[in-house]
């Protein structure tokens, strides 16, 4: 074979390669395009816009979800061109399902149709105190320790990492700092038998304890067993279930997100604000009252909101309920967010500048804000903002979760129904 009659046979091979990539490629990028799940109020018309190519048709045998658009072909089935608009209408309440296909027979994704009641919250803005309890006790990071000669060592280096729970020590349970440091105590000098949880997953460590120079035994671990942060009230049903803030309550030394036993949502007071600006994210100043009694228990802390059970329903005594809007019913322009920037409930104007329904994050949403009266109060979105209502035509549709490091006039957002599913598990 000739060494152009090689090169030939390489060139047809990288052409090959190049043509299968991008299939393959083209094929994930146009399949991500669409939501794996979408909800329809029973009765309402849902308009969705998907950006497809020409060809991509839309298909349901179920006779209680509807399709319309421009060119229903064929009964049950509607084509979709590219940034043209269809909709979707629930008969009947129910999970159904409705298949994407590409050309009428290439498969590009199943998309599960939720038809539910038309439902109403109570839309919050509130600040609220959040107090976690772990579930174990959290290692934040190891240190250095002296001993009896004066030697420097740090025995938990590379064995224990941040953010493993430990839950026994030398076979004993540890419910708090103090269960575990008389669990190391009572194992003297000898070496402590750490069971933790790290990454989901049960293991165990050992850890050669040191006598220090003050006489105690300890293991060089900094550890915390509980956590609290002041943040927004986005929303409580009907029976009290609320959710809040967005996003996971993380620890502020491993940005970790929390791993919540229980907890209990607290009144809290905002007396000041660190305005925000580029590089330097803002904060809403205030304190955690305690001891007027709880206003209710937190139940679990996830990536797309704190969730529990209001006992006290009084701190939404003067707020009127709201219909659940959607992800179709986002639009790109003007809403409003509620918070209590400056100790009172308010609403303040912003701009809905990108909406990403293919997505169940907590970064879906990004708005801008432009309130003249919260832009000099704030700078605009800061930390203690993060689930503030946002609504939008009537309708409550997400929440704030994020601001933007280089410009606090924006920040993310999250549409309501991922917190609202996330919050019904």
């Amino acid at each position: 074979m000739t060494r152009k009659q090689k090169y030939r046979r390489l060139l047809i091979r990288l052409i090959w390669f190049m043509i299968i990539f991008t299939c393959i490629f083209s094929y994930y990028y146009i399949r991500n395009q669409v939501p794996g799940k979408i909800h329809v109020v029973v009765g309402e018309e849902g308009t969705f816009r998907f950006t497809l190519p020409w060809g991509s048709t839309l298909e349901t045998e179920s006779e209680e979800v509807l399709l319309g658009g421009e060119s229903n072909i064929p009964e049950g089935a509607v084509r979709i061109y590219t940034g043209d608009s269809f909709t979707v209408q629930g008969v009947k309440t129910g999970n159904y399902d409705m298949d994407l296909k590409l050309f009428g027979w290439l498969p590009l994704r199943s998309i599960q149709v939720e038809v539910v009641e038309e439902h109403s919250v109570l839309p919050g803005g509130e600040s609220i105190g959040i107090y976690l309890e772990m579930n174990g006790i959290m290692v934040v990071g190891t240190s250095e320790l002296t001993d009896m000669e004066g030697n420097v060592v740090e025995p938990a280096y590379g064995i224990i990492q941040s953010g493993d729970y430990i839950l026994e020590a030398n076979d004993k349970q540890v419910r708090d700092k103090e269960d575990l440091i008389a669990a190391i105590s009572e194992g003297g000098e000898d070496s402590c038998v750490f069971t933790l949880r790290r990454n989901g997953e049960i293991v165990e460590a050992k850890v050669d304890t040191v006598l220090t120079e003050d006489g105690s035994v300890k293991a060089g671990i900094w550890v915390k067993d509980d956590a609290q942060g002041i943040g927004t009230l986005t929303y409580a049903d009907g029976n009290g279930n609320f959710g809040a803030l967005g996003h996971a309550m993380s620890d502020s030394d491993t940005g970790q997100r929390l791993e919540a036993a229980s907890g209990t949502l607290e009144q809290a007071q905002i007396q000041d604000v660190q305005k925000g600006e580029a590089g330097a994210p803002g904060s809403l100043l205030g304190t955690i009252v305690y001891g007027d009694g709880a206003l209710g228990s937190v139940e679990k802390n996830t990536e797309v909101g704190v969730f529990g059970h209001l006992d006290d329903m009084s701190l939404l005594s003067d707020a009127e309920a709201l219909p659940v809007g959607y992800k179709q019913d986002v639009e790109l322009g003007p809403a409003v967010i509620r918070c209590c920037a400056d100790g009172s409930l308010r609403d303040y104007d912003i701009e809905i500048i990108k909406a990403d329904i293919t997505t169940d994050s907590n970064k879906g949403l990004v708005v801008q804000v432009t309130d003249t009266e919260l832009l000099n109060l704030t700078g605009g979105i800061v930390q203690g903002m993060s689930g503030s209502p946002i609504i939008q035509n009537g309708k409550l549709v997400g929440a704030v979760t994020h601001v933007f490091v280089q410009d606090a006039t924006k920040g993310y957002g999250i549409f309501l129904e991922t917190m609202m599913e996330e919050g019904r598990r």
